[in-house]
């Protein structure tokens, strides 16, 4: 692991000691938390841009309509979450 070290006001500082007692984590585990998903949003921000630049071709649109066929059977009944029993055995989640 590396260490990083910058300066911030005494208002962030105090606000990051709050927050981290708060929360019962260190400051340490706060700031490293806020960075990882500062540098997601980044990445995401970095895809969209990609993806606008560059949008798909057709060949690869037609990956979409077979994702969009879905199952040949109605399984909405199984969206509650609970087991169904057939014939005594267990089935479903």
């Amino acid at each position: 692991m590396a260490a990083i070290s910058f300066r911030v006001s005494e208002q962030q500082a105090q606000a990051l000691r709050e927050s981290a007692g708060q929360m019962g984590i260190t400051q340490s585990q706060m700031l490293r938390d806020a960075l990882r998903r500062y540098l997601i949003r980044l990445r995401a921000e970095h895809d969209i841009a990609a993806w606008n630049a560059k949008p798909l071709t057709e060949e690869e649109k037609i990956f979409a309509e077979i994702a969009d066929w879905g199952p040949e059977e109605d399984w909405s009944d199984w969206a509650d979450g609970k087991s169904r029993r057939v014939s005594g055995d267990a089935v479903g989640c």
